[in-house]
């Protein structure tokens, strides 16, 4: 099984692109801050899984890079309350937002507490 079919990165895969769709309307101001932040967080969540699932051999080093995704996946919440407090999405939308991110970051803690579930 390839790292596309972990439900963790489909599901951080499918918020990357909610992302950034979304942060399409923010402001031009925020190009090279909120809105270049909240990306890069958000595709880095699917990024350091695929780079850890290649590791996943090594169960310290799959683990770490789990633990990098889960970072990422943090900052991306934080991202989302910046953006939900300068006015830039609903209370709605960032609740929505935030619930498939904290669904994320519980499937990540379960591979990280299983890791040879994956090998």
């Amino acid at each position: 099984m390839g790292f596309r079919k972990l439900l963790a990165y489909k599901k951080a895969f499918n918020l990357a692109m909610d992302i950034f769709e979304l942060s399409k309307s923010f402001p031009k101001e925020e190009t090279y801050s909120l809105t270049d932040q909240i990306r890069r967080s958000s595709r880095s969540v699917c990024i350091n899984l695929a780079e850890g699932y290649r590791k996943r051999r090594y169960p310290k080093h799959f683990i770490s890079k789990l633990s990098d995704s889960d970072a990422e996946n943090a900052e991306t919440l934080g991202w989302l309350e910046f953006a939900l407090s300068c006015d830039y999405i609903s209370d709605e939308i960032k609740r929505k937002l935030e619930l498939k991110n904290i669904e994320i970051g519980k499937l990540l803690n379960y591979m990280m507490n299983n890791p040879t579930k994956f090998q």
